[in-house]
């Protein structure tokens, strides 16, 4: 077996570690930065936290990054980030925020827009500012990969983009943040976690180093979820949920995400599901489909995990998915056949080829007939 493993990515992590914020905009030399977050981090006075940990040094703010961020949205702050000749990027936020924030450190060094690259299969330029990424939730772990995930509602599309230049330059990782995320939206990117977890482990492209990661994620996610949903102030459960993102994200980033992936993308586009309870609603479905036809590595990590067979761990995330709010099915939706033939053609995403266990159109039709 032949593989490589590359993590450009200096991970900071620990309670407390906000902190170093300050040291680490001295070594990038930073004197003109910009801050890319949320209204609310804004409203909320954490903006201004950052600020003040900058010293000065962060001269700008953009907060216009909505939950599912768009080619505008990276366009307008790659334009900020032109205009003012900014020398470094801070990103304070969830994996929309960050995503955002990777794909205009790239795109404001260009004359380019973002449409020119999103679904186009066009080289993305390598060149990009620092950036310093300070996840405030469990999920994306875009603070360690080199992937960002836009939308194009022109274009009705919503997709990852890969480029070596989207790695931060360093991330800080620090589990306080996330002590304030609502339960919800606690399960909703816990389950995004789990997800590219066991989709590392089970892809095209495994390999030892990510695969080890994997199945220490999934083991702390499945172990620390319903608490951090349950009891969000439990800073035990929330800094494993932390630690459980974040070597997801290291396990993913390489063999990249399969099947659920592929599924989740037009489940968000077409209705609204938010992106790790999309991912959540597929999940079980491939592990009893890849394990059935014939992918040990199902059987193979769910031993690791404690499981009897793939059908136990299948099991067992229905039950938490049950726990948690998370949507169980399409009914409520009620789609029409206009409607299920979208979500077949949206979820032939090129990630459904990296799933173990080759997944035909009537595959993914039978799956939706089955869930509405």
């Amino acid at each position: 077996m032949n593989w490589e493993y590359v993590q450009p990515v200096r991970i900071i992590f620990g309670n407390g570690q906000i902190k170093k914020l300050t040291s680490e905009i001295a070594k990038l030399n930073g004197s003109n930065g910009l801050l890319v977050t949320t209204a609310g981090f804004v409203r909320r006075g954490m903006a201004a936290r950052i600020l003040q940990l900058s010293g000065g040094t962060i001269k700008q703010v953009y907060s216009a990054v909505s939950p599912n961020p768009t080619v505008e949205e990276c366009d307008n702050c790659a334009s900020i980030l032109r205009d003012n000749q900014c020398d470094f990027v801070v990103a304070l936020g969830g994996g929309s925020v960050i995503d955002c924030a990777k794909a205009a450190a790239t795109f404001g060094l260009t004359s380019c827009a973002a449409t020119d690259f999103l679904g186009t299969g066009k080289a993305i330029p390598q060149q990009h500012l620092p950036i310093i990424a300070m996840p405030t939730t469990s999920g994306t772990a875009s603070e360690v990969t080199c992937v960002s995930v836009l939308s194009d509602h022109n274009r009705g599309i919503k997709s990852p983009m890969n480029s070596y230049g989207f790695y931060p330059t360093v991330a800080i990782v620090d589990p306080e943040l996330t002590l304030t995320v609502p339960p919800h939206l606690t399960a909703t990117t816990g389950f995004d976690v789990l997800c590219h977890a066991i989709e590392a482990y089970w892809s095209v492209n495994h390999q030892p180093v990510c695969s080890t990661l994997a199945v220490h994620a999934a083991h702390l996610a499945l172990t620390n979820l319903r608490q951090a949903y349950k009891h969000g102030d439990d800073l035990a459960a929330r800094e494993n949920m932390a630690e459980a993102s974040v070597t997801a994200g290291l396990a993913f980033t390489l063999p990249k995400t399969t099947s659920a992936h592929a599924c989740s993308y037009p489940l968000t586009n077409l209705l609204g599901i938010a992106h790790g309870e999309a991912c959540a609603m597929t999940i079980t479905h491939f592990i009893r489909f890849n394990a059935n036809h014939g992918c040990e590595r199902v059987t193979q990590l769910a031993h690791k995990l404690g499981y009897e067979d793939a059908e136990a761990l299948a099991n067992a995330i229905d039950g938490m998915r049950e726990d948690t709010g998370m949507l169980l099915d399409l009914k409520s939706f009620h789609l029409d056949n206009t409607q299920l033939e979208q979500l077949i053609q949206g979820s032939k995403h090129p990630n459904l080829r990296n799933n173990p266990v080759p997944v035909s159109e009537q595959d993914l039709r039978e799956m939706y007939e089955s869930m509405i």
